[in-house]
């Protein structure tokens, strides 16, 4: 899929608001990559269809989650809308033909992260983050923090999001904290 036709997808299956989104996210890993010697091209067309099933109702993300055996952690049964990014992933291969992994794994884990993660993946996952749309306490040193090291930027917005999560009252699934403490003890002491 290239990305003329991922931007016609995302575009007739999210809200504007969304789309818009996408779009930036698009932007921010393609300069990432380029920053970072990755490929632009797969960075880009991964920010454009990363959130393909973000606008799903979160009993039908269950519901194809259970059906495709992709449910990973009781945590995903009580905020479905953790499994947008897995179910995303599954449907841009079956429904759309997408089959380079390298793109479909920055989808899968563009917002739990996985350890292990390929540099491309962080791109998405962090440039989902950084896209100049948003705005949260703490935007402005992840900005410049993501654009000296993946690693560390990854551990940071890690860091972030659990501090957020745990301000809203909301469930942290146990494969962010494993990342982040995979991350954390691969880091060089400083």
């Amino acid at each position: 899929m290239d990305e003329i036709r991922a931007q016609e997808i995302i575009r007739a299956r999210l809200s504007e608001n969304r789309y818009q989104h996408s779009m930036r996210v698009a932007m921010v890993a393609r300069e990432m990559a380029r920053s970072f010697g990755l490929d632009e091209s797969k960075a880009g067309l991964a920010g454009i269809v990363h959130d393909y099933a973000r606008d799903m109702p979160g009993y039908e993300l269950l519901s194809l989650a259970k059906e495709y055996n992709l449910l990973e952690d009781e945590v995903e049964e009580n905020s479905p809308d953790l499994l947008h990014a897995t179910v995303g992933a599954f449907l841009l291969y079956r429904d759309h033909g997408v089959d380079d992994e390298e793109v479909l794994n920055a989808v899968r884990s563009h917002t739990l992260g996985r350890v292990g993660m390929t540099d491309l993946e962080k791109v998405l996952f962090l440039a989902d983050l950084i896209e100049p749309g948003r705005d949260f306490p703490g935007i402005d040193s992840l900005r410049c923090l993501v654009r000296r090291n993946l690693d560390r930027g990854m551990v940071r917005a890690i860091e972030l999001t659990l501090h957020y999560c745990m301000d809203q009252g909301r469930l942290i699934h146990p494969r962010t904290v494993l990342v982040r403490n995979y991350l954390l003890s691969s880091l060089p002491s400083d």
